[in-house]
């Protein structure tokens, strides 16, 4: 169905045969796809949408923006479009309201199977500010979105159609209810840009292989070296070639600030475990486009459900090393991640606000957000916490450590570790590039991301070469007789959402976004996303070392 506005200077005449065109509208490289993938889960049957002859089919009218800005939406009356009286907004779901989604009732009567010819849904004479909103919203290509019996409809404002005489007619289909969404995916993700998708796809993989199996020649070839050296006895040799095994005293002390750090390790923990339930989920079925407000739903339930993972891997570890203290490491657990989030979402919103726009929560949702986060977050958070210190286990070292720590030479700059979390940040986003473009063309473009399993089997090729990479660095950190790997670990493991971070202004620059609230929604949201990367990749990144590390002087302890 397509919809026909047009308009002048003193009278607007909207009809309901207009509506008969939308269904032919190109729908502008699939308009807003970012929001579009968080719809609500509409696992429904198809006895939920079986109408009579003559029953009235629901239509509900969204929201209107321009279209360079997805995150600046309005409400579809704040343009003077015919109303009905009164004006009633439809109870939407907790994820619908995160997703800006607001869909209230309008004038339109849709009958099913009966058809519509000439009606005309009102007139209204307009006033001259009016007119010229409507001229404003028009040059800046605003678009509306519109609900069909849970089917998404999009259209320009103010494009008129070239046909004098529209219908609405309805006519038998044989597709079936749980394949009616399949001629969005097709018309999203057209041959053309699918070959791109996978051909992108495939270059990342060639890459990150090529990266990894380099990176596992040179490492095994000189471990290999080094444990030869250690098992014949040539202490000369051992002196010049054999740095890291000097350090043996010194390599399992326990990390400076060590209840961040153990906060920063259950903050990660948790938040690749939400990253996994959620790829579950959209396996499953549960989350797919046009599946409104089910991803952002799912967020808040999954972040609150997994707290008693962040707790009890903060307090579990905290207790390897000390009985006490744990306490503060699980406090911040609860900070570490939400804290930065909260404050940034608290300015956006208030930026929403002062806009009028649809991303502004109710004050009924803020509430409820804090209910979740008093209620069960935290609540679950300490119990995780306290199932660790309960189960607590000490440091399982292979070597014992010295009372003084042994001085670390002068390092040359290039084995600090700025350097390595820029050698680090680079590789992996240069394997990760072409994939990364894709996910913030559905986030903040019109592209829609409808392969779940290439984000996945990307995510995964990342995760194994920040651990060869974490493990080439420590290596090398060792061997120059640095034994103050804990930290750097983590940072050259987490250093590639620092330039996913810089990439995200990259594309934001090369794009049409152009308003201060689509501006600010990108910086801080990005950032937030990018620091959640940067806890996971580092957490990954330190644990792939402990590994290693443990591996390499248990071998030469045998020895």
């Amino acid at each position: 169905m397509r919809m026909i506005m047009s308009f002048h200077s003193k009278a607007i005449s909207l009809s309901s045969i207009s509506m008969s065109k939308l269904s032919q509208i190109k729908l502008v490289a699939i308009l807003f796809a970012a929001l579009s993938f968080t719809d609500r889960s509409t696992t429904a049957s198809p006895n939920h949408r079986q109408y009579n002859m003559g029953d009235l089919v629901p239509l509900y009218v969204n929201k209107v923006g321009p279209l360079n800005n997805p995150s600046e939406t309005y409400y579809y009356y704040d343009l003077p479009f015919c109303r009905p009286d009164p004006v009633i907004q439809k109870k939407e779901s907790f994820g619908e309201v995160l997703n800006g989604d607001r869909l209230t009732n309008a004038l339109y009567e849709l009958k099913f199977r009966e058809n519509i010819t000439g009606k005309t849904l009102c007139q209204k004479r307009l006033r001259v500010p009016e007119v010229a909103k409507f001229r404003d919203v028009v040059s800046e290509d605003f678009y509306f979105q519109m609900y069909f019996d849970d089917l998404p409809l999009w259209g320009f404002i103010g494009k008129v159609e070239e046909e004098s005489e529209i219908l609405v007619i309805w006519n038998e289909s044989a597709a079936k209810f749980e394949n009616r969404m399949d001629k969005y995916t097709r018309t999203s993700s057209v041959p053309i840009i699918r070959q791109i998708h996978w051909l992108s796809f495939i270059n990342s993989i060639v890459i990150i292989v090529l990266l990894m199996g380099l990176l596992a020649l040179l490492l095994m070839r000189r471990l290999k070296n080094d444990m030869r050296k250690c098992a014949d006895g040539d202490e000369e040799e051992e002196d010049k070639e054999v740095g890291w095994k000097y350090v043996h005293g010194d390599v399992f002390r326990r990390p400076p600030n060590l209840s961040l750090f153990c906060a920063v390790l259950g903050v990660g923990t948790q938040l690749l475990t939400l990253v996994f339930v959620l790829f579950l989920l959209a396996f499953l079925g549960v989350l797919y486009p046009y599946n409104r407000g089910a991803l952002f739903t799912s967020l808040v339930l999954i972040y609150s459900l997994s707290s008693v993972v962040g707790g009890y891997i903060a307090a579990s570890f905290h207790n390897q090393f000390a009985e006490t203290g744990w306490e503060r490491s699980v406090r911040l657990v609860g900070i570490l991640y939400l804290g930065p989030f909260v404050v940034t979402a608290s300015i956006l919103n208030t930026v929403a606000i002062s806009y009028g726009a649809t991303a502004a929560l109710p004050f009924g949702t803020i509430i409820l957000i804090l209910l979740m986060c008093t209620c069960v977050a935290i609540p679950l958070l300490a119990f995780g916490g306290v199932i660790g210190y309960r189960f607590r286990s000490e440091f399982q070292a292979p070597c014992a450590t010295k009372r003084f720590p042994r001085e670390i030479p002068p390092l040359a700059w290039y084995r600090k570790t700025p350097c390595q979390m820029f050698i680090a940040g680079l590789l992996s986003l240069s394997a990760i590039v072409l994939e990364l473009h894709h996910l913030y063309a559905s986030m903040w473009g019109y592209k829609i991301c409808t392969l779940a399993s290439i984000l996945f089997i990307t995510f995964i090729l990342v995760i194994l070469l920040t651990s060869m990479l974490s493990v080439g660095l420590t290596y090398i950190q060792l061997s120059v007789e640095d034994h103050e790997w804990w930290w750097r670990s983590m940072l050259c493991g987490g250093s590639p959402a620092i330039f996913m971070f810089g990439y995200s202004i990259y594309f934001y620059a090369r794009s049409n976004m152009n308003s201060f609230m689509q501006l600010s929604f990108f910086i801080g949201y990005n950032a937030c996303m990018c620091y959640a990367f940067f806890l996971i990749l580092g957490t990954i990144s330190f644990r792939a070392s402990l590994m290693f590390v443990r591996r390499i002087y248990q071998a030469v302890k045998s020895e």
